[in-house]
């Protein structure tokens, strides 16, 4: 049967593990949300001297279980092990980029909730250890397309390639205009910031019920359209169409976290799951050769690293001028500022959802139209 399953289209295949990460997550939601329960890992929250008026809005969310991204892991790996074709490289390379910073987020919860705080692990340790994942899977990914992305003539290849004939694996595809720039090895290091920036960048944008998993859905959507279409049309090699097997794996597993997690929710991802699913769509992007595009679908994501970027130089900059810190927002990340401005935590987080939305069929039309 699953020799049977492998010969089906990424698109088919990517369907059944949809199905497969999205009942199976159904499944053990509740069980795995009482065992979290009943170790006590529970979620902890900044202090009301840390963050006074926030804490009077989130309070009452401490204890709330956390880790709930093992379920998601859980349920996409067997979808994709049970569904996607294993002998493609970049299946391996997204798999181990979820593992590693899933242990890293793994080990961040474990360690805010022993100690009882919401700093976790140092931020040195965390992108120490983001950065070896992320050359590594860099590495991988340029010698993936190194190998099986273009011929002899630098031209690529694919069923239906034609139109981008100079663009190669070490060069930057801008997206809307159909041409390439050279890169050379600087290709590396945008690879390492790529996957590092996208896994910080869901990280941070888990801070209310349902916000992440919601955009992360409406992004793994796009870039399974991407996957499936871009190396037929000659913008990425035809190898990467089977990340779209991972992309809806993920989007099931997501989903059914999603029934649990939105408002109120019963349980967290924590960085166990938005570490390693910002870091795979990080991945992902890079395989498909769409890291441009990844700013426009997912820009929620930017938007959200960038307000808590812009807070603290704004902070550091208003301390060294005037002698005293300043803040640019009311709190960050933005989705917090929002909150102390009035909005309820449900007006937030669906109007991120539409947002996110927007702009991944935006990102989509300047692609393909």
């Amino acid at each position: 049967m699953l020799e049977l399953i492998t010969d089906w289209s990424p698109l088919a295949r990517g369907v059944i593990a949809l199905l497969l990460a999205f009942i199976g997550t159904l499944m053990i939601g509740n069980k795995v949300i009482l065992k979290l329960i009943s170790m006590k890992l529970g979620q902890p929250v900044r202090s009301k001297e840390e963050v006074n008026e926030l804490f009077d809005l989130h309070g009452k969310k401490a204890g709330t279980p956390t880790m709930g991204g093992v379920m998601i892991l859980a349920t996409l790996f067997i979808a994709v092990l049970l569904s996607g074709d294993l002998s493609n490289p970049y299946i391996h390379i997204t798999l181990f980029v979820l593992f590693a910073l899933g242990l890293l987020g793994f080990k961040d919860d474990y360690a805010k909730i022993s100690e009882g705080n919401s700093k976790g692990v140092s931020s040195k340790f965390k992108l120490v250890w983001q950065f070896g994942v992320a050359l590594i899977a860099t590495l991988a990914i340029l010698y993936t397309q190194n190998m099986c992305g273009c011929g002899s003539n630098g031209e690529v290849e694919g069923v239906f390639a034609g139109g981008l004939t100079q663009h190669k694996p070490w060069d930057l595809y801008i997206p809307g205009f159909d041409l390439s720039v050279p890169m050379s090895w600087f290709a590396i290091p945008f690879g390492v910031v790529v996957i590092i920036g996208a896994s910080n960048a869901v990280n941070l944008t888990d801070g209310l019920d349902g916000l992440a998993s919601g955009c992360t859905i409406t992004t793994c959507l796009s870039y399974t359209l991407i996957a499936v279409t871009g190396g037929y049309i000659g913008i990425a090699d035809v190898a990467s169409s089977e990340l779209a097997v991972l992309t809806l794996a993920m989007t099931g597993a997501v989903a059914g976290f999603l029934w649990f997690n939105a408002y109120p929710a019963r349980v967290f991802m924590g960085d166990t799951g938005s570490l390693a699913i910002g870091g795979a769509i990080g991945v992902i992007a890079l395989a498909t050769k769409q890291e441009l595009l990844l700013v426009v679908i997912g820009l929620v994501f930017v938007i959200e690293a960038m307000s808590v970027m812009a807070q603290v130089f704004y902070f550091k900059y208003t301390k060294k001028k005037y002698g005293a810190g300043r803040r640019l927002l009311k709190c960050a990340p933005i989705h917090h500022h929002f909150e102390l401005s009035g909005w309820k935590e449900t007006q937030v987080i669906t109007r991120f959802w539409i947002i996110s939305g927007l702009c991944a069929g935006l990102g989509l039309a300047i692609l393909f139209i």
